[in-house]
């Protein structure tokens, strides 16, 4: 089953403002859901970068959000967990939380931003890894929502 992730920040398919990468204040952007599976228990986030120069480059990794949420707003501190519920694994860049998107100069990178509803509350600690993640995930992905943005130096 789909549901729809969106972004005040951008369009999907969109330029994602200087604001949320390396080269402004490296903010996460706002994200909001619509329509999730009812059944669902928790969220899972992974950003990510299919486009780097030594593949795929993980920007954020966040789990167990409540299903009570809806929304992560602008600007979600680094750190262990989110406000509201979560917890926030490790980037490759090796910090807790959002790291925007900082490609090398040249042509547009794509950015997935992906948000899976769950049929539980994964064992999970801070720090989770995307591999760990989508490990844990396997068996209990009730739907999920995507939106891609690009991002260009």
């Amino acid at each position: 089953m789909s549901f729809t992730l969106k972004s005040s920040a951008f369009d999907a398919g969109g330029n994602i403002p200087a604001k949320f990468t390396c080269t402004g204040s490296d903010v996460s952007p706002a994200l909001t859901w619509d329509g999730p599976p009812n059944d669902a228990k928790t969220f899972a986030l992974i950003v990510d970068d299919p486009d780097a120069p030594a593949g795929d480059w993980v920007h954020w990794v966040a789990a167990n959000i409540p299903a009570s949420v809806k929304q992560l707003t602008e600007g979600i501190p680094a750190g262990e967990s989110i406000p509201g519920g979560g917890v926030q694994g490790t980037n490759d860049f090796g910090k807790l939380g959002y790291g925007g998107p900082c490609p090398p100069p040249g042509k547009p990178h794509r950015y997935f931003f992906r948000l899976y509803a769950l049929d539980a509350q994964l064992d999970l600690k801070p720090g989770v890894t995307k591999k760990a993640l989508e490990s844990a995930m396997q068996g209990h992905i009730l739907g999920q929502a995507e939106l891609m943005g690009k991002f260009a130096r």
